[in-house]
């Protein structure tokens, strides 16, 4: 791959973007080529965040870059086969709190780093989550939530899965605005991840 797509992402050429990828599946480019660069756009694209090169509104624009190219690449990856998945990961943003940006991030690189992600979107109770655990058997739980009200949400997410019985059934991760250590721990999370390939990372150690 030229690394063009890295470059439009990255800047934020949303139209330039679509019409690259649009061409090049038409041109039998390997769509797990583009996810790549896809990829790698994203991770400068949270690089110029956090050095304050951008800010929340190109983050948020980005995403929805994000989204339409991914829109555009599920029909082709949907060819791939499950049976090579690394495993299932659930992820969802807590109730009370609608933000979708931060979890659909994740849900992406999760995706392209082969696990087999079910995404319960956002305003997600606690016993949702349960029950996908029991549906699923998934053992890795991905908690999102950009309020601080959601803090509250996650704690209480989390005992949920403990009177359930599958809290040691089930590594959990945090995730979005301000969530530091002590907030693991007041939540009782098994970690919290500053970014989308941090969640990957975690993944990777629990699964």
């Amino acid at each position: 791959m030229s690394g063009e797509l890295v470059k439009l992402l990255s800047d934020l050429k949303e139209p330039e973007a679509l019409a690259f990828v649009e061409k090049a599946l038409g041109g039998g480019v390997d769509p797990v080529d583009l996810l790549g660069e896809t990829k790698e756009g994203m991770n400068i694209v949270g690089q110029r965040f956090a050095s304050q090169e951008y800010f929340i509104p190109d983050l948020v624009f980005s995403g929805e870059i994000l989204k339409g190219i991914n829109k555009m690449l599920e029909p082709h990856l949907k060819k791939r086969e499950e049976a090579g998945r690394l495993g299932k990961v659930i992820m969802g943003t807590v109730a009370g709190d609608i933000h979708d940006i931060g979890k659909d991030l994740v849900v992406f690189m999760l995706d392209v780093n082969g696990y087999e992600v079910m995404d319960l979107g956002v305003d997600v109770p606690a016993q949702k989550f349960v029950d996908t655990i029991k549906d699923t058997g998934s053992t890795v739980v991905g908690l999102s939530g950009f309020l601080t009200l959601a803090y509250d949400s996650m704690k209480q997410t989390i005992e949920a899965m403990n009177d359930a019985g599958l809290r040691d059934k089930a590594k959990v991760m945090i995730g979005g605005g301000q969530i530091t250590e002590e907030i693991r721990k007041y939540t009782g999370a098994d970690a919290y991840g500053k970014d989308a390939m941090e969640a990957v990372k975690l993944a990777k150690g629990w699964i």
